[in-house]
């Protein structure tokens, strides 16, 4: 009666890569299915175009360049602008200096945006404006 509801949050994904808190890595980083950051990389970050990917930013973790994936989850500091082409979610101690494009956001409380919150439509193309560090 009502129609199907949207299915809300985070599709599973497998972590096939994690970077470590006491790694820093500079220069830009492709990756597919699930990527835990732990670390600091000053680069942009992308997740395979076409596929489901997952980008898990800890607490102790920071990017300084522009990050593009299918969902986001954001609990530590990007410099950069942040493109998600469905979930983004920001956890209490996320810190965003950047515009932050998305399908469907979380927020928590504590997480702080400094730019643009814009939300995307479903049946938009795909940006590839995300190609310069900030």
């Amino acid at each position: 009666m009502f129609g199907k509801k949207k299915s809300a949050g985070i599709r599973q994904a497998k972590f096939a890569t994690l970077i470590a808190h006491d790694v820093q890595l500079s220069g830009h980083l492709e990756f597919s299915e699930g990527l835990r950051l732990d670390g600091h990389v000053q680069g942009n970050i992308r997740g395979k175009a076409g596929s489901q990917t997952l980008l898990v930013l800890s607490d102790r973790g920071s990017v300084t360049g522009n990050v593009h994936g299918h969902d986001i989850v954001i609990n530590g500091k990007i410099i950069g602008d942040v493109v998600a082409d469905h979930f983004v979610e920001l956890q209490a101690n996320a810190h965003v200096t950047g515009n932050i494009d998305y399908q469907q956001l979380r927020m928590d409380a504590g997480a702080t945006v400094d730019g643009k919150l814009t939300r995307r439509d479903a049946s938009a193309p795909d940006q590839d404006a995300l190609t310069a560090p900030p």
